[in-house]
């Protein structure tokens, strides 16, 4: 392990991090993904997108959550990731966003879209990325140890800096289940043994 030169900022640290695994495990091991694997269903139940009572596509989800929730589709963690760990954080705390000033950062009226193809969710995954990593960018270190505010929810006393490291760690965990399923919807068409 290589010591940082003194010119390395915590900001670039978390930054290097999220996008070595965007663009060397997750990124790149989402190429060819078609509708029928993002909407694949490996057990049932399985959580997805499906149409909600209005008709909407929306995520499924129980309140509270069972102690072992279903399986989840790639959809349902790609819409998760993309929108609602990254993107409607990302637009609550840098913008731009539609929602009200004071919607915190789990507000759904920061991302309502909720995409059923593939070439959505790609969209919605990327879109979410660029918007959390350009907003985590224009951050220095000092504001990356400051509270996060109002915006944060009931996290807005915890700095910045916990948010950047959770949201990394829930792009890794979540990443790393899609391309598992990834591998389940690919392995079903070989002969075991």
């Amino acid at each position: 392990m290589t010591v940082p030169a003194p010119s390395t900022t915590w900001r670039d640290l978390l930054l290097d991090q999220l996008d070595f695994y965007w663009n060397f495990h997750l990124w790149p091991r989402l190429d060819g993904l078609t509708d029928t694997e993002y909407l694949w269903e490996p057990a049932s139940p399985a959580w997805s997108v499906r149409p909600g009572p209005d008709g909407e596509p929306r995520l499924g989800y129980e309140v509270p959550e069972p102690e072992i929730p279903p399986v989840t589709t790639i959809a349902w963690r790609m819409v998760h990731v993309g929108r609602d760990v990254l993107g409607r954080r990302a637009r609550a705390l840098f913008g731009p966003t539609d929602a009200p000033p004071d919607a915190d950062m789990f507000d759904p009226r920061h991302w309502p879209e909720t995409p059923v193809t593939a070439k959505g969710g790609l969209a919605v995954l990327d879109e979410g990325f660029r918007s959390w990593r350009a907003g985590v960018a224009a951050l220095d270190d000092e504001t990356l140890m400051r509270p996060i505010g109002p915006l944060g929810g009931q996290f807005g006393e915890s700095p910045m800096a916990a948010l950047v490291t959770h949201i990394g760690r829930e792009t890794m965990a979540h990443g790393g289940e899609i391309c598992l399923l990834r591998d389940l919807y690919r392995a079903q068409d070989r002969p075991s043994g």
